[in-house]
């Protein structure tokens, strides 16, 4: 129970900083809402600044996804959001696993090995070149394979599954497991929140991937979302398409955001649970 009035003061201090913090993590997003919905006449009557818009318009929404291209291009981040975050979690928990028992052979320079690819790699030249070679140009391989296992994953997997107690892993080889069974029926599903975390950083990634597509992929039937978005973006600011426009260009800017961030901001609910527990990992138990 807090008493005392110093106690006193420094929740009333803890709680003021933390509320400036909300607010500066909503005030953004809620501009970017505003002006989306915002009608034209709005936006000039206020000076291109608006907070709570007092009329809305969905005219920009209706612009941005009268596009077909936007439909398919979000096939395209959809599939590789999920197939890429699938692969993702099965590569890094089958490399996380092994590096996990201090009975590996070789254990020591494997872990030095992987992680010198935190520090060093070999290139952007030299891996568009990889991905050529294997035939990867133009098909969404191109933005899974390259980026299939993350280093720093890797390691956060690795870590919670040194936590595990050893005796359970000691007691299933006793009767008989082999180790892909002690990974399928111990290891995995006591890693779950671990996992989950891991999966959100990839799938996050994914979906907000830019560079490869444009790097990777020149067939437009293939750009994914971001791609698609950083087209449209740039079609609303083309100076001979200014005097054509009816929906400011703020308003398809800010409505794009939305498009863009919304599909990733409505799974994040489901998974915050175990999100939480992941970032736990290296708590303190007692």
């Amino acid at each position: 129970m807090v008493s005392g009035k110093s106690d006193k003061a420094f929740n009333v201090f803890i709680y003021t900083i933390l509320l400036v913090v909300a607010v500066a993590a909503i005030f953004p997003l809620l501009y970017v809402i505003s002006m989306s919905l915002t009608p034209y006449s709005e936006v000039i009557k206020h000076g291109g600044f608006i907070i709570i818009p007092k009329k809305i318009s969905f005219e920009a929404y209706e612009r941005i996804f009268s596009d077909p291209a936007l439909g398919r291009s979000m096939l395209v981040t959809v599939f590789v959001t999920v197939i890429g975050t699938l692969v993702n979690i099965i590569l890094t928990t089958l490399a996380a696993y092994p590096l996990s028992r201090k009975n590996l052979p070789g254990r020591s320079f494997f872990l030095l090995f992987i992680i010198i690819t935190m520090l060093f790699n070999g290139g952007l030249i030299p891996t568009y070149l990889i991905v050529q070679s294997l035939g990867m140009l133009n098909t969404v391989w191109s933005l899974i394979v390259p980026g299939a296992i993350a280093t720093f994953n890797v390691l956060i997997l690795k870590s919670f599954l040194e936590s595990l107690p050893e005796e359970l892993f000691e007691s299933a080889r006793i009767d008989g497991a082999k180790e892909f069974r002690v990974l399928w029926q111990i290891a995995l599903p006591l890693s779950v929140p671990s996992m989950m975390t891991v999966g959100l950083f990839y799938m996050v990634g994914h979906w907000n991937s830019f560079f490869s597509a444009v790097l990777y992929i020149t067939d437009t039937k293939l750009y994914p979302l971001q791609v698609i978005i950083r087209n449209m973006l740039l079609l609303t600011q083309s100076s001979e398409l200014q005097a054509e426009v009816t929906v400011p260009t703020a308003a398809m800017q800010m409505a794009a955001v939305i498009a863009g961030s919304l599909p990733i901001i409505a799974v994040y609910p489901f998974i915050q649970k175990h999100f939480t527990k992941g970032m736990l990992l290296g708590a303190i138990k007692g």
